[in-house]
């Protein structure tokens, strides 16, 4: 980990929204929106792993999704080794896609289940012209032993592999083409807590043999803590807090970070950790609160917060954060 040192940006990221409009009535009007993302900007630097976290609702996936232009973005701009993706075309965004790939959440729903081991990671290879014939089937046998299973599945159906095996397929499907930047879009929480740090370390290790650079995406902080370089904390499709991993862990500022760490487990069971209860549910992203959006749970929030938006405003180097209070 390197949590100091500047990297060169390869995905900068600014001012993303997507707003879903919602229609209604019977000409199919638009009637609200839900802000998904609302004002998103950060960098992800070259060879870098950055975690992206927050409860389910802050817009974590859509985030990456939009990144990848799997979802169009409403507003903001995106640019990837100075190419601008929001404005690429077709050809150019072909050319994308073999650098920017995608671990998707669910081992099962995002796995043909009609096509073999071989016929899904090669499908790339197949759309990019990489590689044919016996090139194809030596080069699907290395990302299997890659990802930690035997060549000789890939002659098999997904229906007969475990979800973490399933996963490390996902794994293997993304890497086929050689891509620098990958989004991983909750790659662990659909699997059992024994597999998915068994996961993590696959992803860990390839990161760093590959060079990689990635986007993790998670609910839970201590999934992202040990693989991540920088963290940024999500609410309600804004930034609450961004710091190198360690500032993060060791001096968590926003009150959200706060609660989020604080039902972490401890590994020492004679360590205890005040744990910090938010109250009730994330609001709705289509009436987000006035002001901080994350006032209505805030522990330590006064009226001043209902009235004004707080910048997301650097305190140390590297560590952001968006409170007036904290």
């Amino acid at each position: 980990m390197n949590d100091m040192t500047p990297l060169t940006p390869l995905l900068q990221v600014r001012d993303l929204k997507k707003h879903f409009p919602i229609t209604g009535g019977l000409l199919g009007r638009v009637q609200a929106h839900v802000r998904a993302v609302d004002g998103l900007t950060f960098d992800v630097g070259r060879g870098e792993v950055v975690g992206l976290v927050g409860e389910s609702g802050s817009g974590k996936t859509t985030a990456g999704r939009s990144v990848l232009r799997l979802t169009e973005p409403t507003s903001g701009d995106i640019t990837f080794d100075g190419t601008d993706v929001v404005k690429a075309d077709k050809d150019a965004m072909r050319a994308l896609r073999q650098r920017m790939q995608i671990i998707f959440q669910d081992p099962y729903a995002s796995l043909n289940p009609r096509k073999t081991v071989a016929e899904i990671v090669g499908q790339s290879l197949d759309i990019h012209n990489l590689a044919s014939g016996s090139e194809r089937e030596a080069r699907i046998a290395d990302l299997l032993e890659q990802t930690g299973l035997s060549p000789q599945s890939m002659w098999r159906y997904p229906h007969e592999f475990s979800g973490g095996q399933r996963q490390r397929i996902g794994i293997a499907r993304a890497l086929a083409v050689n891509p620098e930047f990958i989004v991983a879009d909750e790659p662990v929480s659909a699997l059992d807590v024994s597999i998915q740090a068994q996961v993590v370390n696959i992803l860990q290790d390839l990161t760093e043999k590959l060079g990689l650079t990635l986007l993790f995406i998670a609910h839970d902080l201590a999934v992202v803590e040990h693989i991540s370089d920088r963290v940024i904390v999500m609410y309600l499709g804004k930034v609450m807090e961004m710091a190198p991993s360690s500032a993060l862990y060791s001096n968590p500022v926003h009150p959200y970070t706060q609660a989020l760490l604080s039902a972490v487990p401890v590994p020492d069971p004679k360590a205890k950790r005040d744990r910090v209860i938010l109250k009730g549910d994330i609001p709705s992203p289509i009436s987000p609160p006035s002001g901080c959006v994350f006032r209505t749970r805030c522990p330590i929030a006064t009226k001043e917060c209902a009235e004004t938006v707080p910048p997301l405003e650097e305190i140390a180097p590297g560590h952001f954060k968006a409170c007036i209070k904290a």
